[in-house]
């Protein structure tokens, strides 16, 4: 689940769905918007192993827990500070 196995492809296990997720919020995004532009991405990349709202939510969920990303004052997502 969090890496590929025979039953997740590498393009689905979470690591790969939270790295793809890091590199879109160079700048503080909502959560609407990081889903848009990661299906827009999903879109433009003509993948057929689709992820779905649920396994995002998983995937950003694990970056939570990690302390990778955190909200901004104004309710954003951005990129943890590593101090």
């Amino acid at each position: 689940m969090l890496l590929p196995t025979k039953g997740v492809s590498a393009e689905r296990a979470l690591m790969t769905v939270g790295l793809d997720l890091l590199e879109a919020l160079q700048t503080p995004r909502s959560v609407s918007s990081l889903w848009e532009h990661y299906k827009d991405r999903e879109r433009a990349s003509g993948t057929t192993d689709h992820v779905t709202f649920d396994w995002f939510s998983l995937a950003l969920a694990s970056l939570f827990a990690i302390n990778i990303v955190e909200w901004n004052p104004s309710g954003h997502l951005r990129r943890a500070s590593v101090h």
